[in-house]
């Protein structure tokens, strides 16, 4: 049975061209919304130097830089990174295998890691061993709506997706295919509340989220105790 980062790998291997695109229409525009809101609440000062992990084609990269600090990118697709762009150094890795001497970042920041890893918990504890104490973590991820609205989101992401997937073709089929499972399989272990807990026993404090879009969207932020 392969891996979680090798599904992730396999997964996203074909989706470089036009990834940003579609990843903005398929979410509606609202990945491009929550990474910008991850770098805005991430609350360092100008000159940091930040790890993206999970990086992509570089845009939550891109947008650390804007900001004014010195990023480093990881992604464990080398056809993701050749498709990408970014504002500094990229290196090929795993995030749970981080190449990084101790406490040598002020800030970390990845987009829909977790559901990718085989290990949570050792992440979260690999991450915080890179960051100064005092520094930063901010991480996207998505979210399944509570209550009145969750039977449309099954519906968007268990039906709307895979269609919609399948029309986009370049891999996108699988991907559409793949999300909806994925994102209940991950919250049904790691409910927000769950998942900033995690974030405290790995070593991090003062612990916040916020949903973004209706419940569909997790933001959180912590910092290195």
């Amino acid at each position: 049975m392969a891996s979680n980062p090798e599904v992730a790998r396999e997964l996203f291997a074909p989706l470089a061209p036009g990834y940003e695109r579609w990843s903005a229409v398929l979410s509606m525009g609202q990945d491009p919304r929550w990474r910008r809101r991850l770098v805005r609440g991430l609350d360092l000062p100008s000159g940091s130097r930040v790890l993206d992990l999970a990086a992509g084609t570089g845009q939550i990269s891109r947008l650390l830089a804007a900001a004014g600090h010195r990023v480093v990118a990881v992604d464990l697709s080398p056809e993701m990174v050749a498709g990408g762009r970014f504002p500094g150094p990229v290196v090929l890795a795993s995030g749970e295998t981080l190449p990084f001497r101790s406490r040598s970042f002020d800030g970390v920041t990845f987009g829909y890691l977790l559901r990718y890893v085989d290990d949570v918990a050792a992440c979260l504890a690999g991450v915080a061993d890179v960051l100064r104490p005092g520094g930063r973590l901010g991480m996207l991820e998505f979210a399944r709506p509570q209550g009145p609205l969750r039977p449309a989101w099954w519906l968007y992401t268990h039906a709307v997706l895979p269609t919609a997937g399948a029309v986009v073709g370049s891999g996108w089929r699988r991907v559409g295919g793949f999300l909806g499972p994925s994102i209940d399989r991950f919250a049904d272990h790691w409910s927000p509340d769950v998942l900033a807990q995690a974030w405290e026993r790995a070593g991090f404090e003062r612990v916040r989220f916020e949903l973004m879009s209706l419940g569909g969207g997790l933001v959180m932020w912590g910092t290195r105790s």
